[in-house]
């Protein structure tokens, strides 16, 4: 799996606002999918960066098998952020949808 967001020292002054969306997923292979697909658009602007992860899921409410797909955010400006976030956003809701309809015995088994 990919190095952990949450241990990489963020000390940029340039870059002082920041975001980390923490996404659950079921197996190893959907988060790892999800973050290839993802990645691929790269941000468009300078003064937007953002890094993914894939990390094992932990904590009180964590499921057995659970990983999470990190994605980290540093802006210049709040408003950067929120612009880059609302587009991720998006695309993220592609991704998970096209897992729904071509993973479909996956996506149901782990739902609520």
């Amino acid at each position: 799996m990919d190095q952990d967001i949450d241990t990489v020292q963020r000390v940029d002054p340039t870059f002082p606002c920041s975001l980390l969306i923490s996404l659950p997923l079921p197996t190893l292979r959907l988060a790892t999918s999800a973050k290839r697909a993802l990645e691929v658009d790269t941000e468009l602007s300078p003064l937007v960066r953002r890094s993914f992860s894939v990390v094992p899921r932990t904590g009180p409410l964590s499921d057995g098998g659970m990983v999470e797909l990190r994605t980290f955010y540093e802006a210049t400006t709040n408003r950067m952020l929120r612009v880059a976030v609302n587009g991720f956003m998006e695309s993220l809701g592609v991704v998970l949808g096209v897992m729904e309809e071509l993973d479909v015995d996956v996506m149901a088994e782990s739902a609520y």
